[in-house]
């Protein structure tokens, strides 16, 4: 087809198509491990500078032993690096960790609650780590902009800028409010997948087409993403 003329038509196209890639709700989409929001929130603390596959790894024995915001608040900093140091930045992660169950108690029951304004006052959690909450655990609008949406919404000239705020700002008016966690997921999924960072799939990427930043040629541009697999 011919490339959308404006980064909202593009925007809409990619959702469409990463959609019948990754079907599903936020929820389903999410690759984190987590039984509830309190487990999703400190497992999306861990997983900055990780992959989920190494938090998955280390969330089942930390919720053993701090099962929710009480028992984590009182946590042993010592004891509690031990447990997520394969996720690195293990003592920052601690403090964060402890510092936000402490707040959950003292301010909100010990629940998390489900407020972008509550959400981003708590230790360690910023607008991308609120948006995951938000739209996995809650079901609210929430589009998380990390590494990998924002080299996505570059490359596929979907923004023109590199600040998560100003990109989310971009990103959110494309998709129905509903839909934003969602797109979110999609990006990260097929930038895990096929856009990687240093050596993006293109051949194999359903987007080539309308992507200003593909990298192959145009016969295989012609023939169209499904004989590009």
């Amino acid at each position: 087809m011919a490339r959308p003329p404006t980064p909202a038509g593009r925007a809409r196209e990619v959702h469409r198509r990463l959609g019948l890639e990754h079907p599903g709700s936020a929820a389903e989409l999410c690759e984190l491990a987590h039984r509830s929001p309190f487990e999703l929130l400190a497992a999306t603390i861990l997983s900055a500078q990780s992959t989920d596959r190494t938090v998955n790894s280390v969330t089942p024995a930390l919720f053993a032993r701090y099962p929710d915001a009480d028992a984590l608040a009182g946590a042993d900093p010592g004891e509690l690096q031990d447990l997520i140091r394969p996720t690195g930045f293990f003592n920052a992660k601690a403090r964060s960790l402890i510092g936000m169950a402490t707040a959950l108690v003292e301010r909100f029951q010990g629940e998390v609650p489900d407020r972008m304004a509550d959400l981003v006052g708590l230790p360690g959690v910023g607008r991308k780590t609120a948006n995951v909450v938000l739209s996995v655990a809650f079901g609210q609008p929430g589009l998380a902009v990390d590494t990998h949406v924002l080299r996505l919404s570059t490359r596929l000239g979907l923004t023109r800028h590199d600040d998560p705020v100003k990109v989310e700002a971009d990103l959110n008016p494309t998709v129905p409010a509903a839909e934003r966690g969602m797109l979110s997921l999609r990006l990260i999924l097929h930038g895990r997948r096929v856009c990687v960072a240093r050596s993006p799939a293109c051949h194999a990427c359903v987007l080539a087409d309308i992507c200003p930043s593909a990298r192959i040629s145009g016969a295989d541009l012609r023939r169209g993403p499904e004989a590009r697999v």
